[in-house]
């Protein structure tokens, strides 16, 4: 079985040969450069290691070394399309605190600050992150005092450039007609209950606290807001469409962290009455125009919100974090297996993935294989991105453990 029909067999609830495993597919799913480098070392490659994901650190993984790891799933996004195909010297050379040299995308624009961190300049030259000096990757400069939300300024951007859509027919096609991997494509996702992440320009305090009210005390005008968000999305994903097409099994329509480790940020009954009406509208855009799953990631307790998601037309639920309230994957598989896949929840990242041992690894990995895989509808990948902080033997032992239970 290729890698494209096992994940199609899984995310239509079919059982595949084994289960599909996951490592880099997304950028929630992916591994940071220091350690990948560990580990495709000890696998024998020692060629450059590039940086996929700037603001994380995370790694583009050649596909030599996701072949050795069993993966069956690539990504695809205009902003790393070129990136992932060209050679590293092509990039921008520069050796991370701990030591090790990597390559960043072309273009990347890196200066250091008086206390030895690191600023992220955007083409402008405006520092937009830093990274302090021995940090693991970049925040957002955030100004000290909070903005105000102009409800009726605001424009949600609704149309893709030329080139981003080149780029991604054109890292699709080669995907799709080199390898046998399935193709996740993300761009322009919805991020309803984080929506002040967008009003604020990534660089404001206080607007989550804003917006949150607004839902609350603002109805109208929150919904009129959330409304032109869901179109300008609708645009875009038709212009991916047209450019991608079925070579993507699935695209990310939203990412959308509603839950904090203890619950949710909204009331469900406030969820169903004010977001989950725009979530409806945009699944059923994609379900009517296109042959894509809608891929949502949202990470926290989000227990209560998932039987909203799965009546709105979310077909793929990630990163499934099994540390957080009413998150157990006995809980999850009971009451929704079979109705939303779980792409995620293979490993703890917390604690188990960072702090166990490699047996305990295994086991945790075992113990999660055997709760979801039955049946299909799972794809296995940790809880979120590997830190950089994580033992590489652990990594090892999770990824061996995936593909050895995987199997059933």
């Amino acid at each position: 079985m290729t890698s494209r029909e096992r994940v199609l067999k899984a995310i239509n609830f079919q059982q595949p040969d084994r289960v599909p495993i996951d490592l880099n597919g997304m950028r929630a799913s992916g591994i940071s450069a220091v350690v990948y480098d560990r580990l495709k070392r000890r696998l024998g490659d020692d060629s450059p290691t590039k940086v996929h994901d700037v603001m994380q650190l995370l790694a583009e993984p050649e596909l030599q070394v996701l072949e050795r790891l069993h993966v069956d799933v690539l990504p695809l996004e205009a902003a790393t399309a070129s990136w992932a195909t060209a050679e590293a010297r092509t990039g921008v050379r520069r050796r991370l605190f701990g030591g090790l040299e990597v390559w960043f995308p072309p273009g990347t624009r890196i200066s250091e600050d008086s206390d030895g961190g690191w600023l992220l300049h955007r083409p402008s030259g405006e520092a937009y992150a830093r990274m302090p000096k021995d940090g693991y990757y970049f925040d957002f400069l955030r100004p000290t005092m909070a903005g105000k939300i102009d409800p009726a300024a605001w424009r949600p951007r609704d149309t893709a450039t030329d080139e981003e859509l080149r780029l991604l027919e054109r890292r699709a096609r080669q995907i799709h007609e080199d390898t046998d991997k399935a193709i996740l494509g993300w761009g322009n996702s919805i991020s309803l209950v984080g929506l002040s992440w967008l009003l604020s320009d990534n660089i404001t305090q206080g607007a989550l606290d804003e917006w949150l009210v607004m839902l609350m005390a603002e109805k109208e005008t929150a919904h009129a807001m959330m409304g032109r968000y869901v179109d300008a999305v609708i645009k875009c994903l038709g212009l991916y469409w047209q450019a991608v097409g079925g070579r993507a099994f699935a695209w990310g329509v939203a990412s959308d962290d509603a839950g904090t480790q203890r619950g949710e940020l909204l009331r469900p009954e406030l969820f169903r009455e004010m977001i989950l009406p725009h979530y409806r509208r945009l699944c059923n855009w994609v379900h009517a125009n296109t042959t894509w799953k809608t891929f949502l990631h949202s990470c926290g307790s989000i227990y209560q919100y998932i039987p909203g998601w799965i009546e709105a037309g979310i077909d793929i639920l990630n990163p499934v974090q099994i540390s957080a309230a009413n998150m157990e994957p006995e809980r999850l598989k009971r009451d929704f297996g079979g109705k939303i896949v779980f792409w995620g929840g293979g490993c703890d990242t917390q604690r188990v993935l960072p702090l166990g041992t490699p047996q305990a690894v295994r086991d945790h990995v075992r113990h999660n294989l055997e709760v979801f895989a039955p049946g299909g509808g799972y794809v296995f990948t940790q809880v979120h991105n590997i830190q950089q902080n994580v033992p590489v033997e652990n990594v090892e032992a999770m990824l061996e453990a995936a593909w050895e239970y995987g199997a059933g």
